[in-house]
């Protein structure tokens, strides 16, 4: 199936603000200490975040099929950070992702991960 996108500032470019994160030697992005409070933003901000960015960089320009385009940019990066969370037991991240680890394999085969 084709995506009939326009040509458009990818979903992960737009969340740009690199001062709160840093790279540890497993190549997981960790929150930065120096930076880090003792409470924790809620999920849905940081996406209501990385999506009003999104429409800012298209600077008018209306996205399409923008609901299935952000599943796609999101599946693959949480596959990859909780399978690394999980030391790549499958069966520990589908727990935690709450599939089924048939499920999860077939996602793994579908974005290259095994």
């Amino acid at each position: 199936m084709s995506n009939p996108l326009p040509k458009s500032p990818r979903l992960d470019s737009c969340y740009s603000d690199q001062s709160l994160m840093r790279t540890t030697n497993t190549n997981i992005r960790q929150p930065d200490p120096a930076v880090t409070t003792t409470s924790h933003t809620p999920l849905h901000q940081h996406v209501q975040l990385a999506v009003e960015q999104y429409f800012a960089e298209l600077e008018g320009e209306l996205p399409i099929n923008l609901y299935q385009t952000i599943l796609q940019e999101v599946e693959k990066p949480l596959l990859e950070v909780v399978l690394a969370q999980s030391e790549g037991n499958q069966s520990k991240a589908a727990t935690i992702l709450g599939l089924n680890r048939g499920t999860l394999r077939k996602k793994m085969q579908l974005y290259g991960l095994m």
